[in-house]
């Protein structure tokens, strides 16, 4: 991870990072975001430059280096150009449909699902003739949006033998051959 920690952010115009002791703020045009760093790594900004250094070479030092430099990274793509997850809802009879902040979900239950989504996330859910409805989740918080996208996947994972379920689009899912495979 210290590879990655030595290389320097550069901060794109319109965007703002403020660092108060081990708070770090970075404000964009899509939003704001804060995070805590350890005491173990500082930061030096010079220009638009960011650069991270550790306290020792200590494992712990050197990781927590890595990471922090992806965290804020990350916050500073985020704020400037925000990110996206689709996910494919296949399965027949599965459907989704998005109302504001809430996406509705029929996946082959009793009854539908309803996920209320954070302010920080724009959801849209696109549904065509003959394709898989696709909901498209954006945010400007990468976390966030990962943590949402995985829990709406584990309503209903894609199973291994029919491929049905929702599954991040582009994601290949390992198939088995069922129970005829060992008949000859």
């Amino acid at each position: 991870m210290s590879r990655i920690g030595k290389s320097p952010v550069t901060i794109p115009s319109g965007v703002e990072v403020k660092v108060n002791g081990t708070t770090v703020t970075v404000k964009g045009s899509k939003g704001e975001l804060t995070q805590e760093l350890d005491s173990c790594v500082t930061i030096q900004i010079e220009g638009s430059v960011i650069t991270f250094i550790r306290a020792s070479d200590a494992p712990d030092h050197r990781a927590k280096h890595g990471l922090y430099r992806a965290l804020i990274f990350n916050m500073i793509a985020g704020v400037s150009e925000g990110f996206k997850k689709e996910l494919e809802v296949i399965g027949v009879g599965y459907r989704a449909t998005a109302t504001g902040q809430q996406l509705e979900l029929a996946l082959g239950y009793s009854h539908p699902i309803i996920i209320e989504l954070p302010k920080e996330i724009k959801v849209s859910a696109d549904t065509q003739k003959g394709k898989a409805p696709l909901v498209t989740l954006e945010s400007y918080d990468k976390q966030l949006l990962g943590q949402v996208a995985a829990k709406i996947r584990s309503l209903r994972k894609p199973e291994p033998y029919k491929g049905k379920g929702i599954r991040f689009l582009g994601e290949e899912i390992r198939r088995k051959a069922g129970k005829s495979a060992g008949k000859k």
